[in-house]
């Protein structure tokens, strides 16, 4: 027999080591991005005037029955205004990552009608929430708001009686004004923010704002009479940063809370 040719043999020999060759391994996935570590802020609030009694003011009208002053001030009024208080960060989600649980708690809120004064006085949400307002009152009230983040034209609830109660949704970031048609001494304040990293001081003038990622920030001391004082921050993952506000409240006057 003649022998085969030595090109033949080589050619068959190369296919078959490329037959048994194993395919090669996939590419391995892209590396995820590490996930930031987040810290917290604590700080104390603290009121630097002496706040005098506002004056009565009589009703021009009011519901049967009500009473023809509006309600006592509040015996404590520095305790009063520290709830009156927000801290907040400013951002929105895209610098301040939040956890559902955490957006769907700063999204629902309750400013109720009780002792013919809004309670809370001053509510803080994120943009996107919706606020009861529950008539707690043996009178009827209504709320209503004209400021431009309530909406292109406010919003006005009506008249309605203990029991009732009737809700609105914030979609703009900003300051709304709410009041009563009825009783023209009641007044609220939606502050309505971009993130849910906010907080108000307790009692005893201490706030803090928890799992906020890590980064620098500008944090907001925020009250009605005041323009906002703005400091920066640092949180560093794992640790606690302290920061303290003072608010210079204005004393109050004709007209003012």
């Amino acid at each position: 027999m003649a022998p085969r040719p030595v090109a033949w043999v080589t050619v068959a020999a190369s296919a078959l080591l490329l037959g048994s060759a194993a395919p090669p391994p996939p590419p391995p996935p892209p590396l995820a991005p590490p996930a930031l570590g987040v810290g917290r802020i604590v700080g104390t609030v603290e009121i630097s005037t002496v706040l005098s009694t506002r004056r009565p003011q009589f009703r021009i009208y009011a519901e049967p029955g009500s009473g023809a002053l509006p309600p006592a001030p509040p015996k404590d009024p520095v305790a009063a205004e520290l709830r009156n208080v927000v801290i907040y960060l400013e951002g929105d989600s895209t610098q301040l990552p939040a956890s559902p649980e955490r957006i769907a708690a700063a999204r629902r809120g309750s400013v109720a009608q009780r002792g013919e004064r809004f309670v809370p006085h001053v509510l803080p949400v994120v943009a996107g929430a919706t606020v009861d307002f529950p008539n707690e009152d043996d009178v009827f009230h209504n709320v209503f708001s004209l400021s431009a983040a309530a909406g292109p034209n406010g919003f006005d609830l009506g008249r309605y009686p203990r029991g009732d109660s009737r809700s609105v949704t914030f979609r703009r970031p900003g300051t709304v004004q709410v009041f009563c048609h009825i009783h023209q001494d009641m007044s609220a304040i939606v502050l309505v923010l971009r993130n849910p990293f906010f907080a108000s001081p307790s009692e005893d003038h201490h706030f803090a704002i928890e799992d906020v990622p890590e980064g620098d920030y500008t944090i907001v001391g925020w009250h009605e009479r005041i323009t906002p004082i703005m400091r920066r921050v640092h949180v560093t993952a794992g640790q606690t940063t302290s920061i303290d506000f003072n608010i210079p409240l204005p004393p109050p006057g004709n007209g003012n809370r």
